[in-house]
């Protein structure tokens, strides 16, 4: 297993260190223009145009009516147009679910602002292609997904590649998927023996990246992928990831007016949201 380094921050906060400080002055001045809660998604846009996206944590939004206890757990609804960008980002590490997805489209709008400026990680290649397509994986090497995204697990299961899916919520795995699935708190069984990770975007949202990283053998490897991602290379290459997936969105109004109808990713990608891979160089 890997071994955190001594004063090491959380991934989250280091990616967010990390922009906050590239930044500089500019992120100071940005605050928020635009942001929308959605079904599937999370959306912020900032005052520059720039905008972001988190996947919004459904089963983290409180089931009583109106009252203080589940008010307390939204983001200030009604006070957040005009709020400095840095000062949401002061959620990264709240408890509440929604509090922590706000946060998260928000640095993800940060990333398009320095994105825009100075253009994509010069320590990592941008690919035009989905993230496992940037992965070369061996047959017979050993994949754990985390979290049941089909698309992959289709792809694992049409080349015979053995895999393994750690899930919280079996519900969302098919009759015959069933036998890949892993309960999530058997983690420290798996992973240790993979030679591939690959986790969902939301694992950042959870907090549960880091301790999921850290059970991996020194030389697996990981990949990181969904809108949640934060596209930055440098936290992420030191805990040994080697492709991260995310999104970029380019039209910032068009893709929060779409949220604001119920709009999924199948209504924004490739549309007012743009797929981008980067693969990081060691």
């Amino acid at each position: 297993m890997r071994t955190e380094q001594p004063g090491q921050k959380a991934l989250l906060a280091e990616l967010s260190s990390n922009v906050i400080d590239r930044l500089g002055a500019q992120a100071g001045a940005l605050s928020i223009r635009r942001a929308v809660l959605g079904i599937f998604f999370t959306g912020v846009e900032l005052s520059d145009g720039s905008g972001g996206l988190c996947a919004t944590p459904i089963k983290g939004i409180p089931q009583a009516v109106c009252c203080p206890s589940s008010a307390g757990a939204m983001p200030a609804p009604g006070r957040l147009v005009g709020r400095p960008a840095v000062e949401i980002l002061a959620d990264l590490d709240r408890p509440q679910d929604l509090r922590r997805a706000l946060a998260i489209a928000t640095l993800n709008a940060l990333v398009e602002t320095l994105w825009r400026r100075d253009g994509p990680p010069p320590d990592a290649e941008v690919l035009e292609c989905d993230a496992f397509d940037a992965l070369t994986i061996a047959p017979g090497q050993r994949v754990v997904l985390v979290g049941a995204f089909p698309p992959y697990l289709r792809e694992l299961r049409h080349r015979g590649q053995p895999f393994s899916v750690l899930e919280r919520d079996p519900a969302t795995l098919k009759a015959d998927e069933l036998q890949f699935y892993v309960p999530s708190e058997r983690a420290a069984d798996v992973l240790p023996e993979a030679d591939l990770m690959i986790a969902t975007g939301t694992t950042l949202l959870n907090g549960s990246l880091d301790g999921l990283l850290c059970l991996l053998a020194p030389q697996a490897r990981a990949a990181v992928i969904g809108p949640t991602a934060v596209l930055v290379a440098g936290p992420y290459r030191q805990r040994g990831v080697v492709v991260v997936g995310g999104t970029r969105v380019m039209e910032a109004g068009a893709a929060l007016d779409l949220l604001a109808e119920g709009g999924s990713g199948y209504h924004l990608f490739g549309k007012s949201v743009s797929r981008i891979t980067l693969r990081l160089k060691t």
